[in-house]
């Protein structure tokens, strides 16, 4: 079962009392998961030894979104009931999750979030944020097949970065599975209107539950200026 952030009616008598927002990964998340998230880096996120390796020579902007990434990432682990705890960055950049669990961090102007599940409900989860606006010009070329965005309605999202964010968090799902690289172009995105994608990879699968797996599901969402897209892998 999901677990539900607490909510109160805003009452000035109770000032004891804290009304959360759910995060807004919660829509596009299984019940398995949890996440947490942040609009800016406003609040003081100090990092483990292990953590702060992976910025010590990037720009303070850089250092500070990360740490943030990181506070996020801390603040899923204990909605999932586990301590907090460093997270890394491994191979590839994919962040080093405590044993048992399975996780993505995403960060993107205005925006910084982290989800995670237990390794025995899902085998791997990716999780993308961007801006909701036109891809720089000649960056689409570079994502999408042809005729990857064709059928897709006029009005909504900006469908080329909503393609770009639904491959990023395909890449963050597949790479902890696969262990390699995945170009744009090794993999095949349909995006549906009501909130979902499906995704092909065109290169051999990723190892899961004992098999192949080479077709992904996820889901997505649109708020005002913000795209988040989501992919959750089951075990079997």
């Amino acid at each position: 079962m999901r677990r539900l952030p607490r909510f109160a009616a805003a009452n000035p008598a109770r000032a004891d009392i804290v009304c959360r927002v759910p995060p807004l990964l919660t829509a596009i998340l299984p019940p398995s998961a949890v996440a947490a998230e942040r609009r800016d880096d406003a609040d003081p996120a100090p990092l483990f030894p292990g953590e702060a390796a992976a910025v010590a020579d990037a720009v303070d902007s850089r250092r500070r979104e990360f740490a943030t990434g990181r506070l996020c990432a801390r603040e899923a682990l204990r909605a999932l009931g586990l301590p907090a705890a460093a997270v890394p960055r491994g191979d590839g950049g994919a962040p080093v999750w405590p044993p048992g669990v399975v996780g993505s961090v995403t960060h993107c102007a205005g925006y910084r979030g982290a989800a995670v599940a237990r390794a025995g409900d899902l085998a791997a989860l990716g999780i993308d944020a961007e801006p909701d606006e036109p891809l720089p010009a000649g960056v689409l070329d570079l994502v999408a097949g042809e005729g990857e965005l064709a059928g897709l309605p006029d009005g909504g999202p900006h469908w080329d970065r909503l393609l770009f964010c639904a491959k990023e968090a395909l890449y963050k799902a597949w790479y902890p599975l696969a262990r390699r690289w995945l170009g744009f172009e090794e993999a095949w995105v349909t995006l549906a209107p009501d909130g979902t994608f499906t995704a092909r990879v065109l290169v051999e699968g990723a190892p899961v539950g004992g098999g192949v797996r080479t077709e992904f599901a996820g889901t997505w969402l649109a708020t005002p200026g913000l795209l988040l897209a989501a992919v959750a892998v089951p075990t079997g």
